[in-house]
């Protein structure tokens, strides 16, 4: 089991990535990890999540409350965010916010990412659905996110960025790659013409290599 400094150091090394991929721009986006019920691990507002170290980490509650935080920092305002998923969803511990520039691009143009498209990413998302906007913040994000938390392990926030969680950081993390990844192949495939989409029998064999294969999380084929 990691110890708190091991987790605090797992979530800068995911923040040089996210911020070294381009998914991130500045002080953008945010992620969080599960401690226990009523303890969370959070990035701060207000800094490069490429150059934190673990003094940055702030500790809140489930309400989103501070429990610690070094001097000149303080949890994301859009914590109420992740705080929703781990309340709907107690398998889920860690959330990762990023703006990827191509699953960004869709979320800005309104268009979710629901089209089978590559095996891969039927498998491991079974679609990327779009939340309507909410202000940043808000409770209107959360509420926004809510209906398809038990369906999904990823979601495009309209006008803003995109949204994945799983069972720990690291795999948080891919499944916002892996959205970035179907994001970008879609909107070269719309560049060649359109994308050909896999047949419905199809999709539900890959469904059933999912099941065969039990990947954790939520997912279209669990139903």
């Amino acid at each position: 089991m990691k110890s708190e400094l091991e987790i605090k150091q797992e979530m800068c090394e995911i923040g040089r990535r996210v911020y070294n991929r381009g998914m991130v721009a500045a002080n953008d986006g945010n992620f969080s990890v599960k401690l226990s019920d009523d303890e969370f691990l959070c990035t701060p507002t207000g800094v490069s999540k490429g150059f934190m170290t673990p003094e940055f980490i702030c500790k809140v509650n489930a309400k989103g409350e501070v429990l610690e935080a070094n001097e000149g920092f303080r949890p994301s305002s859009e914590v109420k965010m992740h705080m929703r998923i781990y309340e709907k969803r107690p398998d889920v511990k860690a959330v990762v916010h990023a703006h990827p520039m191509y699953a960004t691009s869709f979320a800005i143009a309104g268009k979710p990412l629901m089209d089978p498209i590559m095996p891969e990413a039927v498998i491991s998302l079974g679609g990327v659905p779009l939340a309507k906007y909410g202000t940043p913040g808000t409770m209107e994000v959360p509420d926004s996110i809510e209906g398809f938390l038990d369906d999904y392990d990823a979601v495009l926030l309209e006008n803003h960025g995109a949204l994945t969680y799983s069972d720990s950081l690291l795999n948080a993390y891919y499944k916002m790659e892996s959205v970035e990844f179907y994001a970008r192949l879609m909107y070269q495939a719309q560049m060649l013409g359109g994308a050909k989409i896999i047949p419905p029998e199809k999709v539900e064999e890959l469904y059933e290599t999912r099941r065969r294969m039990n990947v954790v999380g939520r997912h279209p084929a669990v139903k």
